[in-house]
This record gives structure tokens, sequence and C-alpha cells, in this order.
């Protein structure tokens, strides 16, 4: 019927472009945890460690931030979660259930908490281990990472 020719689209011009370990342009921010609710703040530093709020984000690579966490004994749980939040594990032996709360726990060490938090928000893999080990918990407002020139990031103002 109509003989019209159609416009090629240059095809090699399209391409998705995936981050990798290679071109990913890693980060060192700074967050204080200074009076910050737990789950919020471990949602936002775990967002942060996987890489999710840059535009180049690829699930399968390590293309997050390392995050340097001050004060990180100071988060706070709201209602009587301190009492009620139960940490459960198990020893592998028979009866080997055991539990300690979340104020037991950060007595114990006040870092775990914290740790344990943000941990249970990142990927169960290989994947996983390696962005745990970009995170960085300090109990008060001193760390060892000034080399790196890190960046302040105010996390209420963080997305």
């Amino acid at each position: 019927m109509f003989n019209r020719k159609r416009k090629s689209v240059n095809t090699l011009s399209y391409k998705t472009v995936s981050a990798n370990k290679a071109t990913a342009n890693k980060e060192w921010v700074v967050v204080d945890a200074e009076g910050q609710p737990l789950g919020r703040l471990a949602s936002k530093v775990a967002k942060i460690l996987r890489g999710k709020h840059k535009t180049n984000f690829t699930p399968h690579a390590d293309c997050g931030d390392n995050v340097i966490v001050l004060n990180a004994g100071k988060v706070t749980l709201s209602g009587n979660k301190w009492a009620d939040k139960t940490y459960i594990w198990h020893t592998g032996y028979p009866g080997g259930q055991k539990s300690m709360t979340a104020l037991e726990l950060q007595k114990k060490d006040s870092l775990k908490v914290l740790e344990k938090s943000v941990k249970g928000m990142l990927p169960k893999n290989r994947l996983g281990s390696q962005l745990f080990s970009n995170l960085y918990l300090y109990e008060g407002t001193e760390h060892k990472h000034e080399a790196q020139q890190p960046k302040v990031i105010n996390i209420n103002e963080f997305k």
C-alpha cells in the first residue's frame, strides 16, 4: 500500500549501562546516630550501603558507599521495646534456643543493636557480607577515617 521508508533507530546508542565494582564511584559518608530511632536509621544506612540512592544502582554489584556511624550506641527505641524486643538464636544442640532482650544486648555491646539491625536489612548472600564490611560503627564522635575525607550527611534529610 504505502511504500514509506522507516527511519532506523541507532540501537547502539541505547545500551543499558550496568555499574560494576570498577566503575562504581564509592564515597565515604558520616552519619550521627545520636537520638535516632533504630529501625529508621538502620533502613537508611542499609540503603546507602547498598547504593539504592544512586542513579547507577545495580542489584548484583557493590556500588554503595562506605558508611561511618558515630554515636552508634545512642540509638533509641520507642515504647517498651528495650524490654520487649528479643534476639533469638539457636546453639545447634537440643534445647539450645537462647534469647536476649535489646537492653541486655546493649549492655553487653552497645554497637551490636545497630549492627544486627543493619545486617538484617542487607541481602543474605556473599554480596550482603561484602556490603556489611563497608559499615564502620563507633561509640563516640571520633573515627579513624579522616584520610578518606568523608562527607557528613544529615540522615533526617536523606530520602
